[in-house]
């Protein structure tokens, strides 16, 4: 049974490119306590495989997360096997508003320890007695009304570059961190304010709002499937559209456009820019924003370290990252000192 991917990156964006065949982008993701989370990664893997289904998929006992790319003629066929697995049935697909056929290029299915990094204990609340789901409708009444505290639960670098009308938006690296600074600034009001939040998706409301609920919140809301199920109502159904700028998408699209609102800055000249890269030099893959008069100046790096690093031969750039951590994790989205506008 093959498992795993046999082709790389690059040998599968050639095939893609041959096949000239339209392919969807998508999301999901589903709260239920899997026994065995390993049997049905494998599981996955193997139908998904034979679908020709790329993406980035994590497993865990409290569900899935899912990130896909599918081809679109054998969209039915996927959705059919999703079907066939009884706590998926009709489970919500967010298709992405803009497609890009590469997307992804590997099928990466990981069991971890949680289906998204929240930091929390669940086993210190009921993880299922969640708030109240709205549509984009009862959404954009919500968040008009002057008791309501509109709360943005995704990281710094996602809602630099969009968010919607009065959110507040917490200026943190991950989750965890906004969950006590809104518990602490809403300390006074949890029984008169309305709470209501969103993020990419939805799947880190959902959790944050059964958190709220067992901190004390009385009206407590999220917006059902997220940014990218609001956009797709508001196309639909000819609705104002409230959020400004683009959502940050996890795959190499980086964002999609919701407005054609620039509210962010090029890291390094401070011009209007709302373009995600990763700095050039492999020993750093910083994510920052960059114009394009930036990235030609500076090769596409975030340093004038780094773009001394690029000129050199690939052995000895090679060498200099031998060992070095990971640039990510090291500077953080968009932290660095040498980003002036950050």
């Amino acid at each position: 049974m093959q498992l795993y991917n046999k082709l790389s990156s690059k040998e599968r964006e050639q095939l893609i490119e041959q096949a000239g065949e339209e392919r969807f982008t998508l999301s999901f993701y589903k709260y239920h306590q899997l026994k065995d989370p390993k049997a049905f990664r494998d599981f996955l893997f193997l139908n998904w495989n034979k679908l020709d289904v790329l993406g980035r998929i994590n497993v865990a006992h409290e569900g899935i997360n899912a990130q896909l790319s599918v081809p679109a003629k054998k969209f039915e066929d996927f959705k059919t096997f999703l079907d066939s697995i009884d706590f998926l049935k009709d489970v919500r697909l967010n298709i992405a508003i803009e497609h890009y056929d590469k997307s992804f290029l590997k099928l990466k299915i990981k069991v971890r320890p949680k289906i998204v990094h929240d930091g929390l204990n669940d086993a210190t609340f009921d993880v299922t007695n969640k708030g109240v789901h709205v549509d984009a409708i009862k959404f954009n009444e919500l968040i008009e009304d002057p008791n309501t505290v509109l709360v943005d639960m995704r990281n710094h670098y996602e809602s630099e570059i969009g968010h919607f009308k009065n959110a507040v938006t917490p200026d943190v690296d991950t989750f965890r961190q906004s969950l006590d600074i809104i518990e602490a600034d809403l300390k006074d009001h949890k029984e008169d304010k309305n709470l209501v939040m969103y993020c990419t998706g939805g799947i880190r409301c959902e959790k944050a709002s059964a958190y709220y609920k067992h901190k004390g919140f009385k009206k407590v809301y999220q917006l059902e499937g997220g940014i990218i199920e609001y956009a797709r109502q508001v196309k639909d159904k000819n609705l104002e559209n409230k959020f400004f700028g683009k959502n940050f998408v996890f795959d190499d699209r980086r964002s999609e456009k919701i407005s054609d609102d620039v509210i962010a800055k090029c890291h390094q000249c401070g011009k209007a820019c709302d373009t995600h890269v990763n700095c050039a030099n492999d020993g750093c893959h910083l994510l920052f924003i960059q114009c394009e008069d930036c990235a030609k100046k500076m090769d596409g790096c975030c340093s004038i370290q780094c773009q001394d690093i690029v000129h050199l031969p690939y052995e000895e750039q090679k060498r200099l990252r031998s060992g070095r951590p990971d640039g990510n994790r090291k500077f953080k989205k968009g932290r660095s000192p040498v980003l002036k506008f950050k």
